[in-house]
């Protein structure tokens, strides 16, 4: 198709003709539903066929899955219907060769059986002729002609009485003949067969024409009502009459019998056809059976030893290579159970012996501090090298208190023993007693601590005194590495969801340590010796706190630019969380900045877009949603870790997997 025809052909973008304003054409309509619906993928658009679709697709839901899910019945149905095409091909072919050798046979018969009856009734004409005189001036006074309506009728009785219902013979007279004098000569038919409607009105032209002998394919037609219209094979030929005017001579053969045999051969061939093809299921299913009958086993049995039942194993029997694979299955099983087992007694050994040594180092270290508490008040009758001993034998156990304490406190973490006292509380409160509580330091270190979205109460069912832990660790971490500037503590609420963010504009995280910075003992610089900061395991235990929640603690920093660590729990103990009213990286990070400057540079449209991922492996969304959306899924507590939630326990305590979410999606609610 040329560029201009296609241009002004309907429904497609171009020149189109003039019509009247104001009037709408027939199909403009359906043009529209075309154009804009079903060929630019607007049914998604249209509730109607939206419903149709999905009312199409629901029964077929349990067909689908079902496919998925089971490699038997793929490879069952796979076999079927490529023995079904292949025993379709062959039938097809097999009946088209059956039906040329019984055409061919019958058609070099009816030709041979036809050729000798024109053959005969050109000898009939000729003897007619020579027993009437030969010519109308014999001196007979009898005319050829006056007797051909009678021979005609005596030539079809002669002709078909051979047949006995192998064929049937029909005369028919030429134009020539029916306006002539002798248009008395009607068709004649042995066998009440319909002459006008049995004989093609081409092969008559053909004949006619006097192209010799000519045939065709028919269905011959009775004039008797309680005869079925049969398929025939027609020859005919144009011979003249003892008057030596010109008829036509038609043989029909039959094909019944011939059809007969080939709707038999069709039967048989159908019939083993449809034999083959459910034999060749019934074998795959039976050899696929005892593929995947061991696969499915070592697949249950996979998912039992996933599920903690490690003295699960195979059923071996044989020397194959099913046999093979169960062997060395049952003994990675075997190995598997061995080396959890070493490892849960290591790890219970080491949690002993954590939880051991911190209670008998309590007793000694009393001791110690009552010791040190003396020494340190008396340091003022020292000398200066003693009494600055005494000061930093003060300074160091006070630090090793601390870390005591939280050794024990990881401990109960990890038996599972820590327990869960929550309450409705107001998280404004605990902010501004946290923040009270860091003042001094932020003195010290020349910051200022800002409180933003204390406007309104932010309630939540929580453990206060762990909130208050969390709050605590995160606030003097951002005040110590805040470099002097200030920080920034956000609370806000949206749908079932709470957050507090701290935020610094310190030292920053760099690219990989927002996961790894609640890490025990983790430390930015492990060559650097541990003279500021904690135990090493205030975040840990934030982590720790947040989880048992059922919340998310979350980290976000960026080299030089600072760093926010996110909060987020749910308002009601049993209530999961989907969402974070809080985004994880700030507005006024230096990747937000710079898409929002980019935006104003380019016309200032004002549309939110989401940030792509950033080299710490996160997103974040550059605005808030706003707080009458419903959260939606979110992050894990810790990003990257698949780390387990642990809610909040009513008696005993309870456990439950944490959201599998990736948690770069954690920055406000999203799908």
């Amino acid at each position: 198709m040329s560029r201009d025809s296609a241009a002004s052909a309907p429904g497609r973008p171009g020149a189109r003709p003039e019509r009247p304003a104001g009037r709408r054409t027939a199909g403009s309509g359906w043009e529209r539903l075309m154009e804009g619906g079903l060929l630019q993928g607007g049914v998604q658009g249209s509730p109607v066929l939206r419903l149709v679709m999905r009312w199409v697709r629901r029964p077929l839901l349990p067909v689908m899955r079902l496919w998925r899910r089971n490699i038997q019945l793929k490879i069952v149905v796979t076999t079927l219907l490529m023995s079904l095409g292949v025993v379709l091909l062959l039938g097809f072919v097999v009946i088209g060769q059956v039906r040329n050798g019984l055409l061919d046979a019958k058609v070099k018969a009816s030709q041979s059986q036809a050729v000798g009856g024109f053959t005969v009734a050109g000898q009939k004409a000729d003897s007619a002729v020579s027993a009437s005189g030969g010519d109308d001036n014999s001196g007979t006074g009898t005319s050829p002609v006056q007797n051909v309506s009678g021979w005609m009728s005596d030539l079809v009785e002669s002709l078909s009485s051979g047949g006995q219902g192998a064929f049937d013979v029909v005369t028919l007279s030429t134009t020539a003949v029916d306006s002539s004098d002798n248009r008395g000569l009607g068709p004649r038919a042995s066998g009440d067969v319909d002459p006008s409607q049995s004989v093609p009105e081409d092969l008559r032209r053909r004949v006619g024409s006097g192209m010799g002998v000519a045939q065709s394919y028919t269905r011959i037609v009775y004039t008797d009502s309680d005869r079925d219209p049969q398929p025939a094979l027609i020859i005919g030929k144009q011979i003249n009459d003892p008057n030596g005017h010109p008829y036509q001579l038609y043989y029909l053969f039959p094909l019944t019998q011939e059809e007969k045999s080939l709707s038999l051969v069709k039967g048989t061939l159908a019939t083993a056809g449809l034999f083959v093809v459910v034999l060749l299921g019934a074998i795959a299913w039976l050899v696929v059976r005892q593929v995947v009958t061991p696969v499915r086993m070592a697949a249950g049995i996979a998912e039992r030893l996933s599920a903690g039942r490690l003295q699960e194993r195979m059923k071996v029997t044989g020397e194959d290579d099913i046999a093979r694979l169960g062997e060395a299955f049952n003994k990675m099983a075997q190995n598997l159970q061995l080396k959890i087992q070493q490892l849960e007694d290591l790890s219970r050994m080491q949690r002993r012996f954590v939880s051991d040594v911190s209670h008998e180092l309590r007793t000694p270290l009393t001791t110690v501090r009552m010791a040190a508490d003396v020494i340190h008040e008396a340091r003022v009758d020292f000398d200066p090298v003693t009494s600055r001993s005494a000061e930093l034998l003060a300074d160091q156990l006070d630090r090793f208190e601390s870390l005591l304490a939280d050794l024990l406190e990881i401990s109960r973490f990890d038996a599972g023993a820590a327990a869960l006292e929550a309450e409705p509380i107001d998280l404004r409160e605990v902010v501004r007693r946290v923040v009270s509580g860091a003042e001094p330091l932020a003195e010290r270190k020349g910051t200022q601590i800002r409180i933003v979205g204390d406007q309104q109460p932010v309630v939540a069912e929580a453990d206060a005194r762990r909130v208050e832990r969390v709050l605590r660790n995160l606030v003097v971490n951002a005040v110590e590495h805040g470099e002097g500037k200030d920080v920034v503590v956000k609370l806000a609420a949206a749908g079932g969801a709470v957050a507090i963010a701290v935020r610094d504009y310190g030292v920053g995280l760099k690219p990989g340590e927002a996961t790894r910075v609640f890490s025990r003992f983790w430390r930015a610089d492990p060559a650097r010796a541990r003279t500021t900061g904690g135990t090493g395991l205030g975040l840990s235990i934030a982590l720790e706190d947040a989880r048992l929640h059922g919340g998310w603690l979350q980290a976000w920093g960026e080299p030089g630019g600072g760093s926010q660590f996110r909060l987020t729990l749910p308002r009601t103990a049993d209530e999961p969380l989907r969402g974070s009213p809080i985004p994880l990286e700030p507005m006024d990070s230096r990747r937000n900045r710079g898409l929002n400057e980019a935006g104003q540079s380019q016309g200032g449209s004002g549309k939110l877009a989401t940030v792509p991922a950033q080299s710490t492996g996160e997103r974040a969304s550059i605005a808030p949603r706003m707080a009458a959306v419903t959260p939606t899924a979110d992050p894990t507590a810790l990003p990257g870790n698949g780390a387990r939630v642990v809610p909040r326990p009513t008696g005993a305590v309870r456990h439950r997997e944490d959201s599998t979410q990736d948690p770069s999606r954690g920055d406000g609610p999203h799908e």
